[in-house]
């Protein structure tokens, strides 16, 4: 092929509708195949060559045809076939790749013409499309007569990061014509042609971006899907999530090893001891357990070829009768706490690779292939590659099954426990009493963090106040710096012990990855340290300063890792109680507000002296500050609501569940003693006169008759607080995923429920009555806590409002219309919008309130009764968050109806 530049106004034409035809192709399919396939197709039709193909490279250099196009059978078909790495030279891949060169192949004039679109010394792009010629190698010539070639275009297509991390483009593969005649290509051809493998490097940018979008939608399934397994109750399906597990990982076996029981869970192939072994369960294995103690606890051990484990040599021969070769071990934990242990086996492969002609890989280089018929390899015993996604994936299931493990190890635990009901109440309730102190203590050292916005002040609170709190010996703030170093700013002691004040710790003993650790919520407890396993660098750091026991927990702001808030325990070992923990993790999570509120008001300090001089930007500051403000105090009001109204609901969930469990039994019991007597009093009827006394004084018939409606009240009552709990839960919502499909009818109803006690009439109040308007609705994708929060803010509002009308109309002695509140619930017309609408029968507005509501602390309660935030935190969520509409329509005297809009599908 030789090279022109005369083309043709028809030929212009149809160079533009190529490339337009092309380019909208591309972009209509996100499958690549289906891109490849049509642009061979359109190019060899507009070049009328006699073959066009896509040439792709694999890790190892190697090639393969993936597309392909042949006019008229005039050049065998390469569809499928791959070629050996060396049959493209390492020079030509690495001008394809810097300079993005073109390559036009005369075969009968033996020349080359090289196009390079870069420039090899500085990378930058050529003003011009110059072609250097040049003699073809000898050996070149012979390879494409091989094929029946006489004249070929090769264009480079380069592969681009989509997501922007790595600048530097990979070589994916090439655009190659193939023409059994001498033929010309033109300059117009060659740059329509560059355009289009431009086109197709952007289609497999957006191809990887699908797949991986693809393989974490798929990912997610596999997750929700074991998790609901998992966390199925009263029993959870182990045996069934093992089996999707497997299934999902391409596996021909599995196997889940729980430590605490030695339960084992099979599936599929498995390798097989020898009987006569001791232990002839391979986790229980020495050598097995020397081996996986050497590993962290969240390490995935990916293991491609079991048999080049040096260490595991001996259980091999377990193998040897299956067909297993790949295996991954998934440790699971609770904490730090060793669980047990899954296991996924993977079957070897057994593969055929079509290359186009047998090659001799010594003498390639001095002479080509004489045919180029199909010879098929058989590679067996193949070692199955574990790749990045399953490493995701069984991470990802290994804390689904560590939880489901360890909660039905609870439940286990608890069972056992029902024997001492009665110990276990006094004490669940001595714990609840304990929560309630921590509680109120909490709020107490919340309170004095809080009456100060000096940063050092602020820190010296925390540390004196937890130190007292927690009776320990020392308690400090570590602060990071930056990435790599940090020290302890702050500290207190009881005075007799060294001081740290600062200490800074080396990247050994605080290296990189113990900051993600962190900043994903671990908390370190050390009971012992002389019996602990700790490196060699933290323990010689504790024996300095004389720390027996200690407790670590983060200081988070948003995504990054402030620092550690640490509990030194130095005059004796110390075992940490769930509930310190606990206790000290929601004072780090106070400490973070307060912490973040000194320093913005540090912030509004500079800002304030900065706007002396800058007097019109001072009403934007300002601005920006209130709404932070407002901002901080709703999420540490909501944030410390949820969890105490999820830390109330899981303690009382607890005794009453002893309760509830045990009523059936007491009230078998109750049933059957009742029985007895009647026994005894048909086979005895005439009792002496001591026990005919005693039944008249305990009124014996009047007992047999109530102490049956007393079981069954205390059964209906203790259901009732389990309904309560179960809506507590569900309202704050602390186990969900922020955003996520919820069913928004049953967000309502535990508000209600939980709202009940206002609504429901006692004494001179003649209750509210509630009337729902429900419509067929969808699951809709928003954050469900957040909306909770709205329905809270709007339906307490109407209560305030109609309480208050009570109230006066009782004073007046006036007749209206009993209270109501009207929730309606619709989809939109075009099923795009969710229309929610809250009313009331109230006193209703005035234009003026009304068009202030939605401001940040406007009120209409008295002081100390609102704080004006509620609504404008609910217009932020439903406007904002979810770009949906939020409207208050209301007239004086004809009441107040808020309507709500949000879009079914999350905004993006």
């Amino acid at each position: 092929m030789t090279f022109t530049d005369k083309p043709n106004r028809l030929q212009q034409i149809d160079q533009e509708t190529l490339l337009h035809r092309m380019i909208k192709q591309i972009r209509r399919s996100l499958e690549l195949q289906e891109i490849l396939t049509n642009t061979v197709t359109e190019v060899r039709s507009f070049l009328g060559t006699d073959r066009v193909k896509i040439y792709r490279f694999a890790s190892d250099g190697s090639g393969e045809v993936i597309a392909e196009s042949i006019h008229q059978q005039n050049l065998p078909s390469l569809l499928g076939l791959h070629f050996p790495a060396n049959d493209i030279p390492a020079s030509a891949k690495e001008m394809f790749l810097l300079t993005r060169q073109r390559s036009i192949v005369d075969v009968t004039k033996g020349i080359i013409g090289l196009s390079p679109l870069k420039s090899a010394k500085n990378g930058k792009s050529l003003l011009t499309e110059n072609i250097h010629y040049r003699q073809l190698d000898p050996c070149h010539i012979q390879y494409l007569k091989a094929m029946g070639v006489e004249s070929s275009l090769v264009v480079p297509i380069l592969e681009y990061d989509p997501k922007g991390e790595s600048k530097q483009p990979k070589l994916w593969g090439l655009l190659v014509s193939h023409h059994s005649q001498e033929r010309t290509i033109l300059k117009k051809e060659l740059k329509v042609v560059q355009q289009i493998a431009d086109q197709v490097a952007i289609a497999i940018s957006q191809s990887n971006l699908l797949s991986e979008a693809r393989e974490k939608q798929q990912r997610e399934a596999i997750i929700n899907q074991v998790a609901t397994l998992l966390h199925q109750l009263p029993t959870i399906q182990l045996q069934k999530a093992l089996e999707i597990t497997i299934t999902s990982f391409k596996g021909i076996g599995g196997r889940i090893y729980i430590e605490q029981n030695e339960e084992l869970y099979t599936f599929g192939e498995q390798p097989q001891l020898a009987n006569e072994l001791e232990n002839n369960v391979l986790e229980k294995h020495p050598v097995w357990q020397n081996w996986i103690s050497e590993y962290q606890p969240d390490q995935i051990l990916a293991i491609p070829d079991l048999y080049k484990q040096a260490k595991l040599r001996v259980l091999a021969i377990a193998f040897r009768s299956t067909q297993i070769r790949g295996m991954m071990v998934i440790p699971l934990h609770y904490r730090e706490k060793f669980i047990g242990v899954l296991t996924i086996f993977r079957a070897e492969l057994n593969i055929e690779i079509l290359w186009a002609g047998r090659t001799d890989s010594n003498r390639h280089q001095e002479l080509p292939r004489l045919s180029f018929e199909v010879w098929r390899e058989e590679r067996k015993g193949l070692a199955p590659a574990w790749n990045h996604e399953e490493i995701l994936l069984a991470q990802a299931l290994s804390h689904n099954f560590s939880m489901a493990i360890q909660q039905q190890q609870t439940n286990q635990e608890l069972q056992t426990l029902n024997a001492n009901l009665e110990v276990r109440v006094q004490e669940q309730t001595a714990e609840i009493e304990k929560t309630l102190l921590l509680t109120k203590a909490l709020k107490q050292i919340t309170d004095q963090i809080r009456s100060t916005l000096d940063l050092n002040t602020t820190l010296q609170t925390i540390v004196r106040e937890v130190r007292s709190l927690l009776n320990s010996d020392r308690v400090l703030i570590y602060k990071l710096m930056s990435e790599y170093d940090g020290e302890v700013i702050v500290e207190e002691s009881n005075g007799s012990w060294p001081s740290v004040l600062g200490l800074k710790l080396s990247s050994a003993c605080f290296p990189q990855e113990y900051v993600q650790l962190y900043l994903e919520g671990r908390v370190r407890a050390i009971n012992n340290v002389s019996i602990d396993t700790l490196t060699p660098c933290h323990l010689d750091l504790l024996v300095n300063m004389q720390v027996q026991a200690n407790l670590i927990v983060p200081i988070r702001m948003g995504n990054q890792l402030w620092g550690l808030l640490v509990a030194h325990q130095c005059e004796f070992a110390r075992t940490w109680q769930d509930a310190e923990i606990n206790l000290l993790q929601q004072l780090a999570d106070q400490a973070a507000i307060a912490i973040q509120q000194a320093q913005l008001y540090e912030q509004s300090c500079a800002a304030e002296a900065s706007a002396t001089a800058k007097a019109a930007q001072l009403e934007h500051t300002l601005h920006q500050l209130q709404e932070t403000q407002a901002k901080l105090i709703q999420t540490e009001k909501m944030s410390g609501l949820g969890q105490l109204v999820a830390g109330i609901a899981h303690e009382i969930n607890n005794p009453v569940n002893f309760i509830y469990g045990n009523l059936c039994h007491a009230s078998n019991y109750t049933e059957d003693l009742l029985n007895l007597l009647q026994l005894y009093q048909s086979k005895y009827p005439n009792p002496d006169s001591e026990i005919l006394a005693t039944m008249e004084s305990i009124d014996f018939n009047f007992l047999v008759q109530d102490l049956p409606k007393i079981m069954s009240s205390m059964k209906v009552g203790s259901e009732r607080i389990r309904s309560i709990v179960l809506s507590l839960r569900n309202f704050s919502r602390l186990d969900e995923a922020e955003n996520k499909c919820v069913d928004l009818h049953e967000g309502i109803d535990n508000t209600l429920l939980i709202l009940q006690h206002r609504l429901k009439p006692h004494g001179h109040f003649s209750g509210i009555e509630v009337i729902k308007d429900y419509g067929d609705l969808p699951k809709v994708e928003c954050y469900a806590g957040q909306m909770n929060q709205v329905f809270m803010n709007v339906i307490s509002n109407a209560i305030d409002i109609l309480t208050d009308e009570i109230e006066e109309k009782q004073n007046a002695d006036d007749s209206k219309p009993s209270p109501t509140i009207r929730i309606s619930t619709r989809v939109s017309a075009h099923n795009s919008y969710l229309l929610i609408s809250i009313a009331d029968n109230g006193p209703g507005m005035s234009e003026d309130v009304k068009k202030r509501i939605f401001d940040p602390f406007f009120t209409t309660k008295p002081v100390g009764k609102g704080t004006g935030l509620g609504l404008a935190i609910s217009y932020q969520i439903v406007v904002e968050k979810h770009g949906g509409l939020m409207e208050c329509i209301s007239q004086p005297g004809k009441g107040t109806e808020f309507w709500i809009e949000i879009p079914l599908k999350f905004p993006r």
